[in-house]
């Protein structure tokens, strides 16, 4: 084996340093560019979404094909106020309520479904699945020290919520805004 010359160590330093100033310069640039233009949520207040949840732009789509196929005959439910699986069964059933819908077929129906389901709990494992508001645990654990009518009804929902025909479920009447 033949020493390394003075050339090929030069030659050596010259490339990790190149290396090295390239790495730092892209971490420079990717930081600069990540923190030049924040995410459209970052300026959003709870005031201007008016839903629950912030939805990311990936289930924004599922939101909207959710509001434009549910909220077109009653007002469309938060899906946390609703088990997972009470979603999934609604989704797979052409029997809603006593009234007979067209299936929805993909992808619409798998967008609906990754909204619902990302934004919903399972069941307890002892738990029934619910198909009525008033049995949903998650719907009573959101309602503390509201007397709910007996039936619950999608409709009353405006009673103390009433942007809830707008898919708003922050804005409260005045007379729950100061309890």
């Amino acid at each position: 084996m033949q020493p390394r010359t003075k050339t090929q160590k030069r030659s050596h330093f010259v490339l990790v340093s190149v290396l090295l100033l390239w790495s730092v310069t892209m971490g420079w640039g990717l930081a600069l560019a990540t923190n030049a233009q924040p995410s459209p949520e970052a300026n959003t207040t709870t005031e201007e979404i008016g839903t629950v949840d912030i939805v990311p732009p990936r289930y924004q789509l599922g939101q909207e094909l959710y509001l434009e196929n549910c909220a077109t005959c009653h007002i469309a439910l938060p899906p946390a106020v609703m088990p997972t699986q009470t979603w999934q069964r609604l989704l797979q059933d052409p029997q809603h309520y006593g009234v007979t819908l067209p299936q929805l077929v993909d992808p619409t129906r798998l967008l609906i479904w990754n909204y619902l389901r990302n934004f919903s709990r399972p069941l307890l494992k002892e738990e029934t699945t619910p198909y009525r508001l008033g049995e949903s645990r998650y719907f009573k654990a959101l309602h503390p020290n509201v007397t709910l009518p007996r039936p619950v009804d999608v409709g009353g929902c405006v009673s103390c919520h009433p942007g809830a025909t707008e898919y708003n479920f922050r804005r409260l009447s005045p007379e729950w805004e100061t309890q």
